[in-house]
């Protein structure tokens, strides 16, 4: 009995074991220094899953990120319904991961609910330019709000901008994304933060599965990509990029193949909306 009860203590520790390592190395890594995104370097784009084995996905993976969201491809809806954002204010932290800025709550900053299954906020970060395009058409920056369920499947929010008007959110935060300018590694804490903060603007979003646009590239992501262009002042766009500090003038990953997977727009039925 006592063998019996040792045996299953090992086999539940090899599962926990398995099951940690699987969840870890399909997260986003927080060290970016292994890659790049010179698409000349033999650490750019086209060879991320040549690095490590376990970031192979990038390579030949069928349902990878960033997609054009091209016109012809997208399927109008409206019984996806609205995206309904349970945030609540939390405290965070701010890291420059070698080629981009990350904002990452501390737990308890609330979910978004996709098809019954409740994702939890888990970090924010920036690229310039915006990775996802319309019809062909890259935009200034792009937010990805990251998400994540109980059981480890990924959920992510897209904002694109254009240059225009400042971003409030963006404002918020400058202090901190200017102390953090020559540092790699070092994490500010930022105080507490409400997600809500980040507007999206529109009710209409893209809906399509994909992958994290960063090794590993996980494939099974459920992306949500609002349809309204926002803006933000080309000062704080050149803030985003220079705080990283590692000499690209990008963090873009380039568009991926669609590979006739269904793209759809939710457009609501109540013309108020």
């Amino acid at each position: 009995m006592e063998m019996l009860t040792r045996t299953n203590k090992i086999l539940f520790l090899s599962f926990l074991f398995l099951t940690t390592a699987l969840l870890t190395r399909s997260h986003e890594v927080d060290d970016e220094s292994e890659f790049t995104y010179d698409e000349e370097s033999e650490n750019g784009p086209a060879h991320w899953g040549e690095i490590h084995t376990e970031w192979s996905m990038c390579n030949k993976g069928k349902l990878q990120s960033p997609i054009d969201l091209l016109n012809e491809r997208v399927e109008i809806v409206s019984h996806l319904g609205r995206l309904h954002r349970s945030y609540k204010p939390s405290n965070s932290t701010l890291l420059n991961r070698g080629h981009d800025m990350m904002l990452r709550w501390e737990g308890g900053a609330g979910h978004i609910k996709i098809n019954g299954t409740q994702y939890q906020l888990n970090q924010a970060h920036w690229h310039s330019p915006s990775e996802h395009t319309i019809n062909g058409r890259r935009f200034d920056l792009e937010v990805h709000l990251v998400h994540e369920s109980n059981d480890g499947k990924t959920a992510v929010v897209g904002i694109m901008y254009k240059i225009g008007r400042a971003d409030s959110f963006l404002s918020m935060i400058e202090d901190d994304l200017k102390a953090l300018a020559h540092t790699k590694g070092v994490e500010r804490n930022t105080g507490v933060i409400d997600p809500k903060q980040v507007k999206l603007g529109s009710r209409k979003y893209y809906r399509y599965i994909g992958s994290l646009t960063v090794p590993p590239c996980t494939q099974d992501v459920v992306w949500t990509i609002v349809r309204k262009v926002r803006t933000v002042t080309r000062e704080q766009m050149k803030l985003i990029r220079e705080a990283v500090h590692d000499e690209s003038e990008t963090n873009s990953r380039p568009v991926q193949a669609a590979n006739k997977r269904p793209i759809r727009l939710y457009r609501p039925n109540d013309p108020k909306e």
